[in-house]
C-alpha cells in the first residue's frame, strides 16, 4: 500500500509499505477513506524528528471502512463506516473505567513514563503506524472505533478523531461560566472549533485571537469576535481587559502549543536542537525549554484574576519558564492534557448527523481536499500557512 512516511525534519514521503495484518484478536483493519493533517504532525515535521524513525507511517486522523476484524472485535463488522480516534485505549483499564482514555493502562508507554499510545506519533507513544496511508491496522478496535452513518461527506465526521473531540474537552476544561466570556488563542483548527464550542455551550463573549487573515476571517464568519494580535497597539492583554470591564476573560484556551510566534529565542532553540544527533536531541528536548510560551504567557497574563486557563496545545519542554508568581498572585487555574476522545464522541456525534442543521459549523472548517500523493507538498503548504490553508484532509 501507499502510505506518507517520515524521512528527516520537513522530509515526508510517500512510499510503498507492506499492507497492515491482523496481529491480535482485538484488531481491526480500516480501508481508509479520509486523513486530515493535524497541527500536532506539524510538531513531528519541524521539531520532534528525534522521536521519529525514518519510514514510519504518519498521521492520527483517519476514517474509513472496516475490512477485516478480530475474533474478539463484535462491536463493528466489515462494511462499516468508523472514524479512529487518535489515541487507542482498551474501554475497561482502571483509567478506562473513569473515562481518562488518553491514560489507557493497556496501552500506557511506562517505558517512556507517557499515556496511552497514539497513532502515527513517535517512540514516546507506542510507535504505531498512523493513518495516512491506504490501510490503517487499528489495535483496541473492540472500543476506539466509532461508527458513523453511511451517508454524509467524510468531512462531517472525519474531525471526531481529534479535532471536535480535543476542542470539546479544551471547552469543558476552561470552565466559562454561564453567560461568561473566554478568549481563544490561536485560530487553527482546534481553536476554530473551540470557539464554536464555547458559543455553542452559552458563552456570552468568545475571542478569537491570531495574526492570519484567513483564520480571522473563518471566525469571524462563525461568529466569533475574531481579533488580529498585530493590530493591537499596547499589548493583547490590556486589549482583552477593555473588552471585559476592565478584568479580563474568565476564561482562556491555549490552542496553540510549543511553536507559537513571537518567540524568536525558543524558536532559534528548537532549530538548533533539530540539528542535533537525535540521541542528543531527544534528550535535550525532553530536559530543556525549547517550547515558545508566547500563546501560554498570553493566557496566564489575559485571564482575569481566579480564572481558568484551559491548555490544549502541545508542549513538550521540561524547564520552561513559567510566571509562577503571577499564576499564583491571581489565583488560576489550570487544566491540561490529552483529549480523551471517547469520552465525548457519544455527545458530539448528534450534533453532526444531518437533520441537526450543523450547530458546530464544521462543514466550514476543510479547506484543502487532496489525494495522498500530495501529502508531501500539503505538510509544506500547512506549515507555512499558504493558499489559506487552515485544515488539509488527504484522500488516499
Amino acid at each position: 500500500m501507499k502510505a506518507l512516511t517520515f524521512h528527516g525534519n520537513e522530509d515526508v514521503r510517500v512510499d510503498e509499505v507492506p499492507d497492515p495484518s491482523i496481529q491480535d484478536p482485538t484488531d481491526a483493519i480500516v480501508r481508509i477513506t479520509s486523513t486530515a493533517i493535524c497541527g500536532s504532525d506539524l510538531h513531528l515535521y519541524g521539531v520532534l524528528g528525534m522521536f521519529i524513525d525514518e519510514g514510519d507511517i504518519l498521521g492520527h486522523e483517519p476514517m474509513g471502512i472496516v475490512e477485516e476484524v478480530g475474533p474478539e472485535v463484535t462491536n463493528i463488522k466489515v462494511g462499516d463506516r468508523v472514524v479512529i480516534p487518535f489515541n487507542i485505549s482498551c474501554g475497561h483499564c482502571w483509567m478506562c473505567e473513569r473515562q481518562f482514555f488518553a491514560q489507557c493502562e493497556t496501552t500506557q508507554n511506562r517505558e517512556q513514563e507517557k499515556g496511552a499510545s497514539l497513532f502515527g506519533y513517535t517512540k514516546l507513544y507506542g510507535q504505531v503506524p498512523g493513518g495516512q496511508a491506504e490501510f490503517l491496522r487499528v489495535p483496541q478496535a473492540h472500543f476506539g472505533p466509532i461508527k458513523v452513518p453511511e451517508s454524509g461527506p467524510d468531512e462531517r465526521y472525519l474531525f471526531l478523531s481529534d479535532v471536535l473531540p480535543t476542542a470539546w474537552q479544551a471547552v469543558d476544561y476552561a470552565a466559562i461560566p454561564d453567560g461568561g466570556s473566554v478568549v481563544v488563542f490561536g485560530l487553527g483548527p482546534i481553536g476554530q472549533m473551540s470557539a464554536r464550542i464555547a458559543r455553542h455551550h452559552g458563552a456570552g463573549k468568545v475571542f478569537g485571537v491570531d495574526n492570519v487573515p484567513e483564520r480571522l476571517a473563518m471566525a469571524e464568519r462563525n461568529g466569533i469576535a475574531a481579533i488580529d494580535h498585530d493590530a493591537i497597539d499596547g499589548g493583547i492583554s490590556d486589549y482583552l481587559r477593555e473588552l471585559t470591564g476592565g478584568r479580563g476573560p474568565d476564561s482562556a484556551i491555549d490552542a496553540v502549543g510549543m511553536e507559537a510566534h513571537g518567540a524568536p529565542g525558543a524558536e532559534a532553540a528548537q532549530k538548533a536542537t533539530g540539528l542535533l544527533p537525535d540521541a542528543i536531541a531527544a534528550k535535550v528536548t525532553e530536559k530543556a525549554a525549547v517550547d515558545r510560551l508566547s500563546a501560554l504567557l498570553a493566557c496566564i497574563d489575559s485571564v482575569r484574576r481566579g480564572g481558568t486557563v484551559s491548555i490544549s496545545g502541545v508542549y513538550g519542554g521540561q524547564l520552561d519558564p513559567l510566571p509562577m508568581m503571577q499564576i499564583f498572585d491571581k489565583g488560576l487555574q489550570l487544566r491540561m492534557g490529552q483529549a480523551h476522545v471517547r469520552q465525548w464522541t457519544d455527545g458530539i456525534l448528534p450534533l453532526l448527523e444531518e437533520d441537526a442543521g450543523d450547530p458546530l459549523g464544521v462543514d466550514d472548517l476543510t479547506t484543502h481536499q487532496l489525494p495522498l500523493a500530495d501529502g508531501p507538498g500539503a505538510y509544506e503548504m500547512f506549515q507555512k500557512k499558504e493558499d489559506g490553508a487552515i485544515k488539509v484532509v488527504l484522500k488516499p
